[in-house]
């Protein structure tokens, strides 16, 4: 099941040590950490352009495992904190979840949605334009990593819509230094660029970060 290698996602981001080491896994290749503000200073910096811009260029919810479920399922089920019911059909039922962003305890799937953490169209402004349909819809479904698609409030992900932290940051003031892994984290995982007002608003916002850390695989 997808959720499989997105619980092996999460894994990787709290027993790196231990996964390095392990003789068993040694052709796979270490995910890459540092602090924060040495991940800022990674990220290409280039201009946006939105021209040609259309939401159904990145395909998504999928199927990818034909196990019924699909992506907005497979994260629904998999970042729950009380584990819900999951019925024919993928149907969810119970369960609940913690909205980071705003922190908020939200006791039904149909009051989440899943974002994006870099929006699709701030991606398409950042390098994605460039990419094959194929690739496209492997970014809007990307289970592998545990950091690029989030479980949130509805009402915190339309107020995010598709601004980058320039314009937007989550209003739990604990939530920050989380969002900004997050987002370069994913940026760098996909190799997209950041233009620089974004890049500037990143380091500002980092300054407040010193202990918080950045961990990726590049996307195959």
């Amino acid at each position: 099941m997808t959720t499989t290698l997105r619980a092996l996602g999460l894994a990787l981001l709290t027993a790196l040590p231990l996964i390095a080491a392990a003789p068993a896994r040694a052709n796979m290749p270490a995910p890459t950490t540092m602090p924060v503000a040495d991940g800022i200073h990674a990220l290409t910096v280039a201009p946006e352009a939105r021209a040609g811009y259309e939401r159904a260029k990145f395909k998504h919810w999928i199927d990818a495992d034909k196990d019924g479920c699909n992506t907005r399922a497979e994260v629904l089920i998999e970042e729950a904190v009380t584990a819900p019911s999951v019925g024919p059909g993928c149907k969810i039922t119970g369960g609940a979840w913690r909205s980071y962003y705003d922190d908020t305890t939200v006791t039904a799937a149909s009051g989440l949605d899943i974002d994006h953490m870099v929006p699709l169209a701030e991606a398409w402004d950042s390098g994605a334009s460039d990419w094959t349909p194929a690739r496209r819809e492997a970014y809007a479904n990307d289970l592998t990593s545990p950091r690029s698609l989030v479980a949130v409030t509805a009402k915190s992900n339309r107020s995010k819509s598709d601004q980058d932290p320039a314009e937007w940051m989550p209003p739990a003031a604990d939530a920050q230094c989380h969002y900004l892994s997050d987002w370069v984290s994913t940026k760098l995982r996909w190799r997209l660029a950041a233009d620089p007002t974004e890049l500037a608003a990143l380091e500002q916002d980092a300054a407040d970060c010193d202990d918080t850390r950045v961990t990726y695989d590049p996307a195959p």
